[in-house]
């Protein structure tokens, strides 16, 4: 039996934070797309078709899934065994290169003793009943966020790293997904969608252009507070390997430059903490609006393509869009 909580109030600074890793975090549920691939899936993933698929894929490696807990359904159903296991079970198998590099880079981190989340030493990922679960030491019972000059450290340690030896990181390809999503949002007018439309392909083609002052190499693709947990040390751990790639790493500083600049998620000194322990301010970089722009967009386009947010959502994305068509300020964007 898996026992389902109830939904718990999370804090506002950290809502916009899509996935939680060992935590008792809960998401949105019976989502329509994969919030990472913008993949369909091949059934929704409900607690009952999650709990069949944990309960197979947890016998394949010897683990057993008596007692799990339900933690959330979202891009992923995420279940806390007995013993202090986490699985995620993915919407489908077209997750499964997705979750084989997570697990790579997660070994790549260890073996730097990198504060990270771990995989758990099994045979894996495992692909069954047309989805694809993956196994992961729990982290912590509740959920802590680290504090913006530890998410800063982390990212600058993370960026220190030499560039693995023993898996290929992709390309960081930023626009690949919001190009997917856009066919997929729900409940926007076609002059919306057009903005959006046009707003991308301007992005891409801007993003293409710039001058990056950082050098490229391995980066999160998704590094912001909510992304950083405290373990059951107190110690701050990174979470979320999804997004990692090769690429700029001013990608890792856009999230945080953008919640204090434009969305007042994080206070100024919050910010100044982050850009001292970090060693570099990406608002005194030219191409910062770009980047800022870009991830707007892609915050949007996620929001309304969801299917499953109903009006809140709906006009939540309508509001996004009209403050980028217009310019106004985006202090009033409520995060998801």
């Amino acid at each position: 039996m898996v026992r389902v909580p109830s939904v718990t109030h999370r804090p506002r600074r950290a809502c916009y934070a899509a996935r939680r890793w060992g935590s008792d975090s809960v998401g949105l549920v019976g989502q329509a797309t994969d919030e990472r691939t913008g993949d369909a899936l091949i059934s929704p993933l409900t607690a009952e078709s999650g709990a069949r698929a944990l309960s197979e894929a947890c016998r394949g490696v010897g683990l057993d899934s008596t007692g799990a807990e339900l933690i959330r359904i979202g891009s992923n159903a995420v279940y806390r065994l007995q013993g202090r296991v986490i699985v995620r079970i993915a919407t489908s198998t077209a997750a499964a290169e997705n979750a084989r590099k997570q697990v790579a880079v997660a070994n790549w981190l260890a073996e730097h003793e990198y504060p990270a989340v771990r995989a758990l030493p099994v045979d894996q990922p495992v692909e069954v009943d047309g989805r694809v679960a993956t196994f992961w030491e729990s982290v912590s019972e509740r959920t802590l966020f680290a504090s913006i000059g530890q998410v800063a450290d982390l990212i600058r340690r993370l960026h220190e790293l030499p560039p693995p030896t023993t898996l290929a990181l992709p390309p960081t390809r930023p626009f690949e997904h919001a190009w997917d999503r856009l066919g997929q949002v729900v409940g926007l007018p076609e002059s919306d969608v057009e903005f959006m439309t046009e707003r991308l392909r301007k992005l891409s083609n801007q993003y293409g252009s710039l001058e990056f002052a950082l050098p490229p190499g391995p980066i999160h693709g998704d590094a912001n507070v909510g992304n950083v947990i405290m373990d059951r040390d107190g110690r701050p751990v990174l979470s979320d390997l999804d997004g990692f790639a090769t690429g700029p790493r001013e990608w890792d500083l856009v999230q945080t430059a953008l919640f204090f600049e434009r969305f007042g998620w994080h206070t100024e000194e919050e910010y100044r903490t982050f850009v001292e322990v970090y060693g570099f301010d990406l608002l005194e970089w030219p191409g910062y609006a770009v980047l800022a722009d870009a991830r707007e967009v892609m915050m949007t386009l996620w929001l309304a393509s969801t299917g499953n947010g109903g009006e809140r959502a709906v006009g939540e994305s309508r509001k996004r869009i009209d403050a980028m068509r217009t310019g106004v300020s985006r202090r009033d964007w409520a995060p998801f």
